[in-house]
């Protein structure tokens, strides 16, 4: 039993790669065993889905962390390491995510429904991967890839489970502020309630998070009145609020101050209802009599109930779960709605200046190409400058106008940038030392445009 939340925020943080191993095969008898480190395992996913039986983002509320775990490092003998464990995180039904800018990234509308909020990094491959014909013993491998980290406002649209229909000061008020945290205005005169108030009311573990309890939205539709149908007092602006609950929970007064027999409630009632829209006489319902502590009447085969003193409560709420669980159940069968995958668009290099003479390489597959773990090694850099050089960059670079000179970053990655001939990506005074393989790398200096 606790608050209607309909607006929260999200942290979601995907799990970490694990790092690749640098190991040689080591055995007796066995010469030039060669590499043979594993590569890191994956980390975890985290993933929205839209649930039929989440009502409200109240799990959000006190609580907006959602971590997935990190893939295990790589080992020797070429051992893998294990994936990070993807975590579900269920809201409700129409629910919208929000970027911090306000852009609305997805709405998450039919059961099932999912959406990738935050990736999990890739594990870094071990150097068993870099054995080739012309390198037969790398001593490098790739470091893990941090996961996604954001921060999503989180917004829901929902249509209420349980509607409370019946006379005005019949009670409902009171029903919804005692199976819920909603704190409506209570008084002992009619129209005390003017709108509508919604309360979650949650039936089973109600401190769980993990979302093993059963939650219904429950409306306190403001008190009807015999000629609501024809618009009689603000007969349609209540009557409307009714069209979409899957439950109707009807009360009569049975308190001497009620304004006719139970019977007669019942009958008006019944009679709006179906004069404002027939089918709502065909929905699941629930007739209940209020007021049991001070009733004045009796009406044979309907449920009572005190709101004060707490009789029938808990009967009542788990009947109307019941029968809440057991509509949510049949659309599921007959919704013709195919479950939708959201991913987002692979994340595009760019380049910008981010100072004079300075440039920084975003996107994700630039951060990728240089993710290893010991960035002074000759080897890994010349591995780098392939996988630059294959994704492009060095193009872009040209386009933004990157002069000789100017420093380029990508990630942990530092490099000057140099065009000329001879010693492209070497500090000039060593020009006159410079080989072929040493123009790959040195001092953290890199060239792109080298054809090695």
């Amino acid at each position: 039993m606790s608050n209607f939340v309909d607006s929260a925020q999200l942290h979601a943080k995907a799990g970490d790669g694990g790092a690749g191993c640098v190991s040689f095969r080591r055995e007796a008898h066995v010469a030039k065993g060669g590499p043979d480190g594993g590569d890191g395992g994956k980390g975890g996913d985290v993933w929205l889905v839209a649930d039929t039986n989440q009502a409200s983002l109240l799990g959000f509320r006190d609580h907006p962390f959602r971590r997935a775990s990190d893939g295990q490092h790589g080992t020797s003998k070429r051992q893998h390491g294990s994936r990070g464990k993807e975590i579900l995180v269920t809201v409700p039904l129409g629910t919208m995510v929000f970027s911090q800018d306000g852009e609305m990234l997805v709405d998450l509308k039919g059961p099932g429904d999912r959406w990738l909020a935050a990736a999990g990094g890739l594990g870094g491959q071990g150097n068993a991967r870099f054995l080739s014909n012309h390198r037969r013993a790398p001593a490098f491998a790739e470091q893990g890839e941090v996961g996604e980290e954001h921060w999503y406002n989180l917004e829901l649209k929902l249509e209420a489970d349980v509607a409370l229909i019946g006379f005005p000061n019949v009670g409902k008020s009171t029903l919804i502020a005692r199976v819920s945290a909603a704190r409506p205005k209570i008084a002992d005169y009619p129209f005390t309630t003017l709108v509508p108030n919604l309360g979650v009311v949650r039936v089973g573990q109600r401190n769980s998070r993990r979302g093993d309890a059963t939650e219904f939205v429950m409306a306190d539709i403001p008190g009807l009145i015999e000629g609501a149908a024809e618009g009689r007092g603000l007969g349609h602006d209540f009557l409307r609020h009714v069209e979409r609950a899957r439950v109707l929970c009807v009360l009569l007064d049975l308190s001497e101050s009620a304004p006719c027999p139970p019977e007669e409630q019942l009958a008006v009632l019944l009679g709006e209802l179906g004069d404002y829209q027939a089918d709502l006489l065909e929905r699941p319902r629930v007739v209940v009599g209020s007021k049991d502590d001070v009733a004045a009447y009796e009406i044979e085969g309907v449920m009572t109930i005190s709101s004060l003193t707490g009789v029938g409560i808990e009967e009542l709420v788990a009947r109307l779960a019941q029968l809440v669980l057991e509509v949510r159940a049949e659309e599921a069968k007959n919704l013709d709605h195919e479950v939708v995958v959201h991913k987002p668009l692979p994340d595009e290099i760019s380049v910008t200046r981010a100072a004079p003479n300075s440039w920084l390489v975003s996107g994700r597959p630039a951060l990728r190409a240089v993710r290893f773990q010991d960035l002074t090694d000759d080897e890994a850099l010349a591995e780098i400058v392939r996988r630059l050089r294959a994704l492009g960059v060095d193009r872009l670079l040209a386009r933004a106008g990157v002069l000789d000179g100017d420093v380029v970053t990508i990630g942990p990655l530092s490099f000057e940038w140099w065009r000329d001939e001879v010693g492209a990506g070497l500090d000039r005074g060593d020009h006159h030392r410079a080989t072929r393989r040493e123009r790959l790398a040195r001092h953290g200096r890199l060239n792109l445009d080298d054809d090695e």
